[in-house]
């Protein structure tokens, strides 16, 4: 059994579905499970934490938690999922997550390989790409909580940790498994315990997780996920039939926090398409009245709404209102708010909720108090519906804040029981 633990909702979801699509019986769980939690058949598991922007400590002993926790329910080998944009803050955490896990696994060297080309994130010669921009002159370097400034992975990485930092670059991966494998074991022998290994297409990531399928610990985005799925799945592709969705049709909102440049154009297109709300800090900063005003709002709309609630803002105005209420204090009061609005909507009848945004997911998860579900079909690549467990299934889409086309969230909450996989064209 491989265990999987990812630093934030959305990137848990995305890759318990790369898993999925490989062919392994995937179960995702949200937050450390506790010892009476029973797990379904699987080959892997997902802890989804909420650990990108935590401090440093507490982000390293809620990873080991969960760490531990895998490895006494049966994991041989574990897989850190971090942001295809290797996000993180200039001292953390990706480095010292790692370094946590490979002491605990006793990890001689470990593969680091943000890239996933799926969703258009390439490395070569060390440097992030996103689309045909350097990931530092990408929207990413404007993100609010984790503005990404350096391009480099190999520069980004050794700020967050003490322990040698080497490239494995394009050429050593396109020569093959064996290639990497080889110089993979010749960088441990002169004491390299990082190995930031460029990844262009799915083909180099196929490569690099054959090159690492036995490894005790494995790093990446969903690309290498993917890859090093379908190698300890034998290369069989997926045999497993979609889930059924339990849900069907119902009342359907969209909550999007999320201030990524495709979170905006999503915002803009569905506030054309369906009834809309913001969520206004500057205005009302009391995340409990900022709540009770949106579902108050929900209230007067017709049965058959599917609504967009939000708090996404355009750089100038998120600035404005960092500047008043300070970074931390305005992501906290939205926050919660989210995922008081998250709960009410549920008490109202709502059982499918889009969210747009890590940060957004995972307060919308903690409040629901959901603990884990099974996948089912893409909206996006790496975009799956969640189906809750437990007496009234809901069905959750946490989409990460770069990912879909403009009119993702107005078809997500359109959406009927028998959506196919992946139904948004152009990824």
């Amino acid at each position: 059994m491989i265990g999987v633990i990812a630093d934030d909702v959305t990137g848990g979801t995305d890759v318990a579905v790369a898993f999925r699509r490989a062919g392994l019986a995937t179960v995702i769980l949200f937050g450390s499970p506790d010892s009476e939690t029973i797990l379904p058949y699987h080959d892997a598991v997902v802890i989804a934490l909420k650990t990108r922007t935590l401090p440093v400590d507490d982000a390293v002993a809620e990873s080991l938690r969960a760490a531990e926790w895998l490895k006494n329910h049966g994991a041989s080998q574990l897989y850190f999922k971090y942001c295809s944009t290797f996000d993180s803050k200039p001292e953390g955490n990706i480095g010292q997550v790692a370094d946590a896990l490979a002491d605990l696994q006793g990890s001689r060297l470990t593969v680091v390989a943000p890239a996933s080309p799926e969703h258009r994130r390439t490395q070569y010669m060390g440097n992030l790409f996103v689309a045909e921009q350097p990931l530092a002159e990408s929207p990413m370097s404007h993100h609010p909580l984790t503005p990404m400034t350096d391009s480099n992975v190999v520069r980004l990485l050794s700020a967050q940790t003490e322990r040698p930092v080497e490239l494995v670059s394009q050429k050593t991966v396109r020569a093959g498994a064996r290639a990497i494998r080889e110089y993979l074991d010749e960088m441990a022998g002169r004491g390299v315990r990082y190995a930031v290994t460029d990844a262009i297409t799915a083909k180099d990531l196929q490569a690099i997780g054959d090159a690492c399928r036995d490894d005790v610990l494995v790093t990446g985005a969903a690309g290498l996920a993917g890859g090093l799925g379908r190698s300890l799945a034998g290369n069989r592709g997926s045999s497993q039939d979609h889930e059924q969705d339990p849900v069907g049709t119902g009342r359907a909102v969209a909550l999007a926090g999320s201030c990524s440049a495709r979170t905006r154009e999503q915002v803009s297109y569905m506030r054309e398409q369906e009834p809309s709300f913001f969520l206004d800090a500057v205005a009302n900063p009391d995340p409990v009245q900022l709540a009770e005003s949106a579902l108050a709002w929900f209230g007067t709309l017709p049965h058959d709404a599917r609504p967009l609630i939000y708090s996404t803002l355009e750089p100038g105005e998120l600035r404005r209102t960092q500047e008043i209420l300070g970074t931390e204090r305005s992501s906290a009061i939205l926050e919660k708010a989210t995922g008081l609005i998250a709960r009410g909507l549920v008490e109202r009848g709502v059982r499918r909720i889009v969210t747009a945004g890590g940060e957004t997911s995972g307060a919308v998860v903690q409040a629901l108090g959901v603990q884990g579900g099974t996948i089912g079909t893409e909206m996006a690549p790496g975009v799956p519906w969640i189906y809750t467990t437990g007496q009234i299934p809901i069905a959750l889409l946490l989409k990460s804040g770069n990912f879909g086309d403009p009119g993702m969230l107005a078809q997500a909450v359109h959406a009927d029981a028998n959506a196919g996989e992946a139904s948004l064209a152009g990824h």
